[in-house]
This record gives structure tokens, C-alpha cells and sequence, in this order.
């Protein structure tokens, strides 16, 4: 069983499979690696691989649809790089631990993942769509970063089985309704930040985050009575309200 990293002579991303005689590669991390191209699809005859490391590349193009192979996958990390289109959802059907691909250029939103993912970074893509409601299934999730995306619509109730979450950002995207209590009394939560939306009010559960200690950033919403708010016109034209 082996890890490689960037320091290795094999040059993971263009090898073939030959034998069985092949160690058990059980981690790739390249991650500053200045490598360049597309993610191979031979990648996924990696099987037994648990950690992918490949962010601060050059990577561009798709994730293969192949890598719905790689059921030993824990940690994925493809962030900062300049990878577009959809995450095949299979991919995320697996005990992954945490999941990187913020600072790329990924269009779809995401879609449901097991439930031990603990850390999930999507923040600076171009994920669009509303935050849907299974994401209540990540019921040990510490963080969830899907800030400077386009994201809309109204928080989904599910929310609220997140009571191990520690850090959640939901800022500059285009998210409206009103944060109510089942988001404000996460026993776990941090810090909120849910700055550059369209959030027309707040529960009075929101207004005692300052007394716990909690960070708290509304700013640049639509909220009456508060300051560093949107201008008027702004509000009135609520992204897909």
C-alpha cells in the first residue's frame, strides 16, 4: 500500500493499469503540483484509493463519469483549479468524509451524499438552483461553504437536522425568505454568514447569536430596520421571487 504525492517518479495521471502485481495505491495527493490537462478516467481503476488530492492545478474539463468507481473514496479534494460542468452524482453516493472543488467553475447544483460528510466546500463555483432538501441527510456535517455561487429560493427546512454543524456560509449568492429559528438554534453553530442575499427578516432566535457568541454576518440583505442593507430598488427585485 502506498500514498503519491507530488515528489513520487510515478507520474500518477497517465498510468496504466498492468497487473495485479501493482501495489494497492491507497492516496494521491498532487495537490501545488502545477500539473495540467483533463482528470483521466483511468483514475477510477484506483479502487482502493481513499484520498484524492489534486487542488492549485491547472486541471480543466469534466470529473469522468468513472470516478463513481471509486467506492473507497473518503477525501476528495479538486478545488482550485478551472474544472466546469456537473459533479456526477454517483460520485457522492459513497462514505466520503469531505469534499473539496470550491474555486472552480462547476455549474450544477449538488445532490444527495452520504451522511458521515463532515466538510463540504463549494464555495466560488457556479452552482445554481435552490439548496435542496435532502441536504438535511448530512446529519454529521461540521461545515458547509457554498458562498459566491447563484444560488436561490428559500432555505429548506432540513436544515435544522443539522445539529452538528459548525460553520455555515451561505453569503453572496441570491437566497430570499426569512432565517427562522430552525436555522438560528443549531446547537453547534459558530458562525452564520449569510451576507449578499436577498433575506427580508430574521426570528428573534437569530437576534441572540450575538449572546451565544456565535459569528453572525447578515449584512448587505434586505432586512427593514437594520443597518448595511440593500437599497430599496435592489429588494424589490428579488432574484426568482
Amino acid at each position: 500500500m502506498c500514498v503519491l504525492t507530488k515528489e513520487s517518479s510515478v507520474q500518477i495521471l497517465k498510468m496504466k493499469w498492468v497487473s495485479s502485481a501493482v501495489p494497492v495505491v491507497a492516496g494521491i495527493d498532487l495537490n501545488h503540483a502545477n500539473l495540467q490537462g483533463t482528470l483521466v478516467k483511468d483514475l477510477s481503476l484506483l479502487t482502493d484509493m481513499s484520498l484524492l488530492h489534486l487542488n492549485s492545478n491547472r486541471f480543466t474539463g469534466t470529473v469522468p463519469d468513472t470516478f463513481r468507481d471509486l467506492m473507497s473514496l473518503e477525501e476528495l479534494d479538486l478545488s482550485n483549479n478551472q474544472l466546469s460542468g456537473p459533479l456526477p452524482q454517483e460520485l457522492f453516493n459513497k462514505n466520503l468524509d469531505a469534499i473539496f472543488v470550491n474555486n472552480n467553475q462547476f455549474e450544477a447544483s449538488f445532490g444527495f451524499m452520504g451522511s458521515k460528510i463532515k466538510e463540504i466546500l463549494f464555495l466560488n463555483n457556479q452552482l445554481t438552483g435552490c439548496i435542496p432538501e435532502g441536504v438535511g441527510l448530512f446529519t454529521e456535517m461540521q461545515v458547509l461553504d457554498v458562498s459566491f455561487n447563484a444560488l436561490m429560493g428559500h432555505l429548506p427546512d432540513t436544515l435544522s437536522c443539522l445539529q452538528d454543524i459548525e460553520v455555515l456560509n451561505l453569503a453572496h449568492n441570491q437566497l430570499s425568505g426569512e432565517l427562522s429559528d430552525i436555522i438560528c438554534s443549531l446547537r453547534s453553530l459558530a458562525n452564520l454568514t449569510v451576507s449578499y442575499n436577498f433575506f427580508s427578516g430574521f426570528s428573534q432566535q437569530c437576534s441572540r447569536l450575538f449572546f451565544r457568541n456565535v459569528g453572525f454576518d447578515f449584512s448587505l440583505n434586505c432586512i427593514p430596520g437594520r443597518n448595511m442593507q440593500r437599497p430599496q430598488p435592489e429588494c424589490s427585485m428579488i432574484p426568482g421571487g
